[in-house]
């Protein structure tokens, strides 16, 4: 069935992002951005059905997606610039891929109109574990109006759209209107099409509804499901908080057929008294036992919220080095995770073929036109060489032989000169720079891929021992990069991957880091001299290994004499 969704978000330089970063993401393309020379490819992308640039009405300009998203970061000088937004809207699964992209890109084409804006718009298929009624469109729009073949002023009245809210006062509402707008454009597009599903803007609350909505999980812990195969912690949360509604209904509900039961019986003077007595006796007993069963659920809840909130105490270091801390459970889904995404990441930075590029640069016209010159001026010294060698004694006379030579060797060296020049300048070319940086960032992502699979193993090893996930090294201070992910993943598992656990064990676990929690210093030098409680400085090693050293010593001046 059709539902209705509409989202609007700000892309802002103040969050790390860009317009040229996301449009290339949300088209599926390669896009340079010649403000900061990044190239963001994202020509593999799959699911991207299509992808229209749409422009006011009555503007002339037709601009391709690099040349309108690199003329908008030129546009917005600030480092806090919100450079796009972007309205995410949900399609109708009712229409076929040809009419959801005409009714994106006519909804793209009003908003264009309405407020001198140019739009992107990018059709995202359903993703291929998710749910395949998920069609669904970017709408990537600018935050300046269009003024020829550029850009004028920011059009104030969407700031508050980006944000979700209304006008203001003495303003217009214009999310409210775009809104609408959407549900009765895609409205209009089902009647078209003989469908009988219809969307609607309002909340539940106004339509009458009386349920409860539904919650978007977002796009970060989609993914993290997609990845694992597992609920993410937020659908935990979701799930957990309508557990607990429901339980409350329930109790509430039990309680009150208690009650009224025992009203009855308490009432019923013409009964049986002594059965309404033994029937009382029944129901107080039974809820005596239902209140103990509440009480201990409830502690092991609370148990698990303490154990939680202990452990966001507990610095990453200390995680590592000191056992006991994470349920072994925890660990292992936290290892299966990271080395699932340290394969990905791995995936990701492909060797390049320097050579082949060297040759391509080679190839153009400017560079093979310097080697032919270099050529021609080596042929030339080297048929003045011959000539000379070939001469008899009175052409000596008659020449100067000399200077033919000398003449002959400056060729020489100038073609030598130029194609020196020609190696260096292919060798700086941008386009051999960024094959070298990829290719030397490729190695090195290998080198980091092979180092973190064996730091992943020796955790398994560990972890399986009941160890500690690193074994602490007393000259270093750093724990590993891929340890700290483990771990620091493992810290957001474990509150979940308590089920079947025995409640001592978890307070023993609770207790434990309670006691091992980071503490403010007192001071700086105490800051510095105890960074971590578990994970000496190299510093401090080193001082107590030479004040170690110079005792030894003097305990052999002492024997000798």
């Amino acid at each position: 069935m059709a539902i209705y969704h509409l989202s609007v978000k700000a892309i802002s330089r103040s969050a790390g992002r860009s317009a040229t970063a996301a449009a290339a993401y949300r088209a599926g393309v390669e896009i340079t951005d010649q403000r900061t020379g990044e190239v963001h490819d994202y020509t593999r992308k799959r699911g991207i059905e299509s992808a229209d640039i749409v422009m006011p009405s009555g503007s002339t300009w037709s601009p391709t997606r690099v040349e309108l998203w690199n003329t908008v970061e030129a546009k917005n000088k600030r480092a806090d610039a919100q450079v796009a937004r972007e309205f995410l809207v949900a399609l109708p699964d009712e229409l076929d891929a040809g009419q959801r992209r005409r009714l994106a890109v006519d909804f793209a084409q009003e908003l264009a109109d309405r407020y001198g804006i140019a739009a992107d718009v990018a059709i995202h298929a359903p993703g291929k574990e998710g749910d395949q009624r998920n069609h669904h469109a970017h709408i990537l729009t600018t935050t300046n109006r269009v003024e020829g073949d550029g850009f004028g002023n920011k059009v104030r009245e969407l700031d508050l759209v980006a944000h979700n809210m209304g006008g203001g006062v003495g303003k217009a509402n214009e999310i409210d209107h775009i809104r609408a707008r959407w549900a009765e454009l895609a409205n209009e597009r089902l009647r078209e099409h003989g469908h009988e599903a219809r969307i609607d803007h309002r909340t539940l609350e106004t339509q009458g509804i009386d349920r409860e909505p539904t919650r978007h999980l977002g796009p970060t812990a989609t993914a993290i499901e997609r990845r694992t195969g597992e609920p993410s912690r937020k659908r935990q949360d979701f799930d957990q908080e309508a557990i607990e509604r429901l339980s409350r209904a329930k109790e509430i509900g039990q309680l009150e057929r208690e009650r009224t039961a025992l009203a009855s019986s308490l009432l019923d003077l013409s009964g049986d008294l002594a059965a309404a007595k033994a029937e009382r006796t029944r129901l107080v007993t039974l809820a005596a036992q239902e209140a103990q069963k509440r009480a201990v659920e409830a502690s092991k809840a609370s148990e698990v919220v303490r154990y939680a909130q202990a452990l966001e105490n507990v610095t990453s270091e200390t995680l590592a080095t000191v056992p006991g801390l994470l349920p072994p459970q925890a660990i292992k889904q936290a290892l299966h995770q990271v080395g699932k995404e340290v394969q990905a990441e791995a995936g990701q930075a492909p060797a390049v073929d320097v050579d082949a590029v060297r040759r391509q640069v080679l190839a153009q016209p400017a560079m093979q036109q310097r080697l032919s010159q270099a050529a021609l001026l080596e042929a030339r010294g080297q048929a003045t060489l011959a000539d000379v060698a070939g001469m008899g004694g009175l052409k000596r006379l008659m020449y100067d032989t000399k200077a033919m030579t000398e003449e002959a060797n400056q060729l020489l060296a100038a073609a030598k000169l130029e194609r020196a020049q020609v190696g260096n300048a292919v060798e700086l070319s941008p386009e051999v720079q960024a094959a070298l940086k990829a290719d030397d960032l490729a190695k090195r992502t290998r080198l980091r891929t092979v180092e973190a699979i064996k730091e992943l193993d020796q955790v398994l090893t560990r972890t399986e021992r009941g160890q500690a996930p690193h074994q602490r090294q007393e000259h270093i201070y750093r724990v590993p990069e891929t340890v700290t992910r483990v771990v620091d993943r493992a810290r957001a598992i474990a509150p979940a991957s308590l089920q079947g656990m025995q409640a001592a064990e978890v307070e023993r676990m609770t207790a434990k880091a309670v006691d091992v929690a980071w503490k403010a210093p007192a001071s700086q030098r105490e800051f510095d001299v105890r960074v971590s409680r578990f994970v000496l400085p190299a510093v401090e090693r080193r001082q107590q290994q030479e004040r170690e050293q110079a005792r030894q010593q003097q305990k052999g001046h002492g024997m000798e004499r």
